[in-house]
């Protein structure tokens, strides 16, 4: 009896030709996939990437499809980091905190909590990127879940290694899904970046370049001093200005962001340190600090980082001739003002002339009008016995010419008042 080969049935025609555009399909999908990175400026990932080296947890908040997400991936990429997302309104409290376990004997060993899965693998690789998608639309409930794994790094049982890094996004509530304002408490416990679009980098992203996002270098032999420039950094103005120490925002969309407390000054205490051991612009550190404690607290921080900076009056009065003076015009009304401080709290006749030696730099050196004020001040601080320095000729041309700018400025004000 012969023997019958069986052989696959045989798709029709059509089903091939659907299968083969499938595949075509695929092709020109991977060809749009197909992108590439290259080292571009861009202050806002900057920032992302050294709060992400210092082991803070960030927030980006940003509306939908700003690309948030996207960062992340690239990010997760850029660094070799293994991505785990976890979108938080769709999980219970539970599954942060644990889940109860009975054992063989609860009366004895008690009931342990049980960490989920995405947990439990990221304790095994040792090292990853957990992202904490559309937190806005968790609930309270599930917000205070996440506070001992945001702040502790505890979910369970479990203890997330240092390798693993945690960073949130969220959209603001008037665009977010059934959105919720964030808690105090969990609001608190991040470094919050506004996340925008730059259109430049969309365009040459959409032609299949990205910027690459790389962990800031720091320098080995900045460390020790970094940390201890953050520290007077940060402690020089909470003792000046001890009211910023503790200030809750009273409207619940601001305590939903960025505010003042011991907890965020000591995040910005580490964002300096890093900041200033990696070289970091001051845009970005504008960006890190303000996200930490605020606009207002954040400005004023940044302005005594400034004034930090400036040379000590007396460094400046005991040799006037090699003074090195800051360009920017702010500082360097600060570094005169300060001269003439200085002279009004002793006042000598050598102080008086190493000032006006000092004025007369500046002139030299800057913008005349930035002199007038400073001039006028210390003309007041002569003594009857005290002969007055050659130098003053030089600077009473600056004098005369700002005070006919002012009165020039004043009659043309009147005049445009008057012409109403």
């Amino acid at each position: 009896m012969p023997t019958r080969t069986l052989s696959a049935p045989t798709r029709p025609a059509h089903d091939r030709a659907a299968a083969s555009q499938l595949d075509v399909a695929g092709e020109l999908v991977a060809l749009l996939s197909d992108t590439t990175t290259e080292p571009r400026p861009d202050t806002q990932l900057e920032a992302l990437t050294l709060a992400v080296a210092a082991d803070l947890p960030v927030l980006l908040w940003g509306e939908p499809g700003i690309g948030k997400s996207a960062a992340l991936t690239q990010l997760a990429d850029s660094l070799d980091l293994p991505l785990t997302t976890v979108i938080a309104s769709v999980h219970e409290p539970s599954d942060f905190s644990g889940l109860p376990i009975v054992g063989d004997d609860p009366a004895e060993q008690g009931v342990p909590m049980a960490p989920p899965d995405w947990a439990v693998r990221l304790v095994r690789a040792g090292r990853g990127l957990l992202f904490l998608d559309e937190l806005s639309t968790a609930p309270p409930a599930v917000q205070a879940a996440l506070l001992r794994l945001v702040l502790e790094r505890r979910i369970g049982a479990l203890r997330l290694p240092p390798g693993v890094r945690i960073v949130a996004a969220a959209n603001p509530r008037s665009s977010a899904a059934d959105g919720w304002e964030l808690s105090p408490p969990l609001a608190n416990r991040f470094v919050h970046l506004q996340w925008v679009h730059d259109h430049e980098v969309v365009v040459r992203g959409l032609g299949g370049t990205w910027p690459r996002a790389t962990l800031p270098r720091l320098a080995p032999e900045r460390l020790a001093d970094a940390v201890g420039f953050a520290r007077r950094a940060v402690c020089g103005l909470l003792s000046a200005r001890p009211a910023l120490v503790h200030r809750l925002p009273s409207g619940e969309t601001r305590r939903g962001g960025a505010w003042p407390s011991p907890r965020s000054w000591e995040m910005t205490l580490r964002l300096i340190a890093f900041a200033t051991a990696a070289d970091a612009s001051r845009d970005v550190l504008s960006l890190l600090v303000r996200g930490t404690v605020g606009d207002g607290p954040g400005l004023e921080l940044l302005a005594s980082l400034d004034r930090m900076d400036l040379p000590d009056p007396e460094d400046l009065l005991a040799d006037p001739a090699g003074a090195d003076l800051p360009e920017r015009g702010d500082l360097r009304q600060a570094v005169l003002d300060g001269v003439v401080a200085a002279v009004r709290r002793r006042p000598e006749k050598a102080r008086w002339d190493a000032a006006w030696a000092l004025l007369v730099r500046a002139l030299e050196t800057g913008a005349p009008d930035l002199v007038v004020v400073p001039a006028t001040t210390l003309a007041t601080l002569r003594q009857g016995d005290w002969d007055v320095p050659a130098s003053i000729e030089a600077l009473s041309g600056a004098v005369l010419l700002s005070r006919r700018a002012e009165q020039a400025a004043a009659r043309a004000t009147a005049a445009t008042k008057a012409g109403r």
